[in-house]
């Protein structure tokens, strides 16, 4: 009797739980990754009177047939616009925007799920041979689901990883490539790749050889117009030439820079020698004593003697007055 009892308790709880998921399934699932944007359609083309859409019993917006619209107060509101009178798009999703969506149209109502996936891989960038790395596909459907999303990874080779996260011990070069998260619900795929890019180590012990008088031109094979050595992988490429050429440029450019300065230091050097040189000079002329010119003078030549001067006649004697 006891067991007849917990049997049909246990087939009444399975039934129950069977409703309940058949209650609550979702009309429609839209999957879309983070940072990506998505398109909700009510179900119905048209309304009559108003058309609302909520997420989790909060209003997202309200559009009435006279074209009147207003936002609830829901954190994706400034990303959220109507199209089409009764579907909503949402840009810049967050795995925060993850949920049931209800769109009620003239009393018409439709439940929509919105799962956001969320791609990493941990480190980031080049990932060297030996390293370990972390490859995640996570799902938010923003409620519990039974059945949980279904989450695969694809291998660069085609094989498959039927879990949600992939850790990678001591990353070889067989891991290089695409990997492709694969995730599923109620009929709904999709999918999202990232490449792995493995750096890998090459070691030589053999010598570089040295090639002389060449004429290929094949700068990505080591080689050049005047020698180079191979066995190195590619030469570093900076604005169509090698590396060496530009440090050989730089070098005769620092080698001129030089000269320049040099001849001018000289330059500079010589006329401050020529200038002390010729103060030095009026210096030493200048502590000499003066030495005078002493001219002798010649004698004034006598004057020539001019002619014969006429003689005054000298005064007669007076004479006494003759007394009468």
């Amino acid at each position: 009797m006891k067991n007849k009892t917990t049997d049909l308790r246990m087939k009444t709880i399975i039934l129950f739980g069977l409703v309940l998921g058949a209650l609550s399934a979702a009309d429609k699932v839209y999957i879309t990754d983070v940072g990506g944007k998505v398109t909700l359609q009510c179900g119905v083309s048209s309304f009559k009177h108003m058309v609302e859409w909520n997420r989790d019993d909060t209003r997202i917006i309200r559009v009435q047939r006279n074209g009147l619209s207003s936002k609830g107060e829901t954190p994706f509101k400034d990303r959220t616009k109507s199209l089409k009178d009764t579907d909503i798009e949402i840009s810049k999703i967050q795995e925060s925007d993850s949920g049931t969506f209800t769109c009620v149209a003239d009393g018409s109502r439709n439940e929509h799920l919105l799962i956001v996936v969320s791609v990493s891989v941990v480190p980031s960038g080049t990932l060297k041979v030996g390293a370990d790395a972390t490859l995640e596909c996570k799902t938010n459907p923003g409620v519990s689901l039974q059945p949980k999303p279904n989450v695969e990874w694809q291998k660069p080779d085609g094989s498959v990883e039927t879990k949600p996260k992939v850790e990678l011990k001591h990353v070889a070069s067989s891991d290089k490539g695409t990997w492709t998260c694969l995730v599923s619900h109620e009929g709904e795929t999709f999918t999202k790749s990232v490449t792995i890019n493995v750096e890998e180590h090459v070691e030589t012990t053999t010598p570089p050889t040295i090639v002389e008088n060449s004429k290929s031109s094949n700068l990505g094979n080591g080689e050049n117009s005047t020698g180079g050595v191979r066995g190195f992988g590619h030469p570093i490429m900076l604005l169509g030439l090698v590396w060496w050429i530009w440090v050989a440029i730089g070098a005769g450019g620092l080698v001129v820079i030089i000269l320049i300065i040099v001849i001018i230091v000289v330059h500079k050097r010589n006329r401050r020698k020529k200038k002390k040189f010729l103060r030095m000079q009026k210096a030493q002329l200048s502590q000499k004593p003066k030495k005078y010119c002493q001219c002798v003078r010649q004698t004034a030549a006598a004057k020539p003697r001019q002619g014969r001067r006429r003689e005054k006649p000298s005064a007669l004697p007076l004479q006494p007055l003759l007394q009468k």
